[in-house]
């Protein structure tokens, strides 16, 4: 049997089952004849109710967009704009300085005990800062492959949130809200304009270092949006999705029989309930039959050259945040709209694994080669022109150190760094300025609600109509906020 979302006349079926259903609760008679040459003329509401077109089927934006497709690197546990982006010689020259208490009054930060103890020092930078390409862009020894790219990136310096702990901070960051049930920015996004891919999720999550983010799957949940548009995450190795793969001894002819089994008995209990989740159930099964082939083939990257694999630092048999970089390269050229990478750890408060030397030294290597080959790569093919690309995490670092056995930094929401490339960017760009310490933006302060706004807008969307209707009133990623960053735009 062939696939039910690609079967021409799937809706004619779906009619005669309906009718069906319909007159094994109905009396037969004359008003039984009578309902019954309505409903063959499609005159009634409940017929037409229950047409199963793809969720996914691309939808037009408010507008044209500059961008198609996004994929969000997502630094997950706050990285130091301060080591990385933000570089302050007079940090460095007050190194080990108080603070001036006009900084810090008022202010609140995760973990106050650490600066209660003593009075807050600075701890200025010991990494070396150097300008790059064209734009002049400050970028530290860190990031030698990033800052290749400078001229093809818009810095953004002033980033600021509300939300000074990980898990809700991660949730603002992803759905404008730090409350559980708000829907993802890839949920909304697919929710909006769909996705070109129909053999694979809209929107999809590839996930690399030491855990997982804090919070897990409520940053890519599609909260009071149909499930249908929630992030699905993809194991770049094995089984791309775990339990996909059909036991041994059921032939394909057996499942797609099974698969409309279920799909008809989904209907009846649609007809009946009226539950949007059924109609959720019923696309989930069709796409993971679809998955079974298409999933494998995105993982396998025996057809890309060995001078691909050498660019983004790929090792055979090895995941990695730079695998997933290509991956969710491969991802946008099959249509998916919404990739994101989540990359562990960047908490550096001090301590075993979290200093600002060795441990932050790591996660550097682990995602520098890798994000650059991405900008490179899809420039190179022509794609970045309207792919989004976005570099960043839930917040930044103090220009503090804090009390712990090695250097470290608290949290901090004032501002923080993030880059963003291609999509209707403008290429070279850096953007805002912070303060002589770093602690906060002096110009073009822009806060996430501003940022996801910007990025709505990118891909044709009024971040003000882009709504959901949800116990008796209009929700939108960016609440009752939000201004377009326009020095961001091209």
């Amino acid at each position: 049997m062939s696939h039910f979302f690609d079967n021409p006349n799937h809706n004619g079926d779906l009619q005669d089952l309906t009718r069906r259903h319909f007159f094994s609760k109905c009396a037969m008679g004359l008003g039984g004849i009578a309902l019954g040459a309505l409903m063959s003329e499609n005159k009634i509401f409940g017929a037409p109710q229950v047409k199963l077109s793809n969720p996914f089927e691309p939808k037009a934006p408010h507008y044209k967009g500059k961008a198609k497709n996004v994929i969000f690197l997502f630094m997950a546990g706050g990285p130091s704009q301060l080591e990385l982006f933000d570089y302050k010689p007079e940090l460095i020259k007050y190194n080990g300085q108080p603070i001036p208490t006009s900084y810090i009054e008022g202010k609140r930060f995760a973990f106050m005990d650490s600066f209660s103890k003593d009075p807050p020092k600075l701890l200025g930078c010991r990494r070396a800062f150097k300008q790059h390409g064209q734009s002049g862009a400050w970028v530290s020894e860190l990031f030698p492959h990033t800052a290749g790219i400078v001229d093809d990136i818009s810095i953004l310096k002033t980033c600021a949130t509300d939300l000074f702990n990980h898990a809700p901070a991660k949730l603002f960051m992803n759905t404008g809200s730090g409350q559980f049930g708000r829907p993802s920015m890839g949920s909304w996004l697919t929710y909006g304009i769909g996705s070109e891919c129909q053999n694979l999720p809209g929107f999809v999550v590839l996930q690399s270092g030491p855990r997982g983010p804090r919070g897990g799957s409520v940053n890519w949940a599609s909260g009071f949006l149909p499930t249908t548009y929630q992030g699905v995450p993809l194991r770049g190795q094995g089984e791309p999705i775990l339990n996909l793969t059909s036991p041994k001894g059921v032939s394909p002819e057996r499942q797609r029989q099974t698969i409309d089994a279920v799909r008809d008995l989904n209907v009846k209990r649609l007809m009946d309930t009226g539950d949007e989740e059924i109609r959720t159930r019923i696309s989930a099964y069709e796409m993971a039959y679809r998955m079974q082939s298409s999933a494998p083939d995105l993982i396998d990257l025996s057809d890309e050259s060995e001078k691909t694999l050498d660019m983004y630092g790929i090792k055979p048999g090895e995941g990695s945040f730079a695998r997933n970089c290509l991956l969710s390269r491969r991802l946008i050229e099959r249509g998916v709209r919404f990739v994101q990478l989540y990359h562990t750890n960047w908490d550096s408060h001090g301590g075993p694994g979290e200093d600002l030397d060795k441990s932050f030294e790591k996660v550097c290597r682990e995602v520098d080669q890798g994000q650059a080959a991405l900008v490179k790569d899809l420039k190179q093919r022509g794609l970045l022109e309207d792919t989004l690309v976005i570099w960043g995490g839930e917040f930044g670092r103090t220009p503090m150190g804090e009390n712990r056995e090695s250097a470290g930094r608290n949290h901090h929401i004032d501002t923080f760094t993030m880059w963003f490339a291609g999509g209707g960017v403008k290429a070279g760009e850096v953007i805002g300025e912070t303060d002589e310490f770093g602690f906060s933006p002096v110009e073009d302060r822009c806060h996430v609600h501003d940022i996801h706004a910007t990025i709505l807008h990118l891909l044709g969307l009024e971040h003000t109509k882009l709504t959901f209707r949800f116990q008796g009133r209009d929700f939108r990623l960016t609440d009752v906020h939000g201004e377009l960053i326009h020095k961001l735009l091209v």
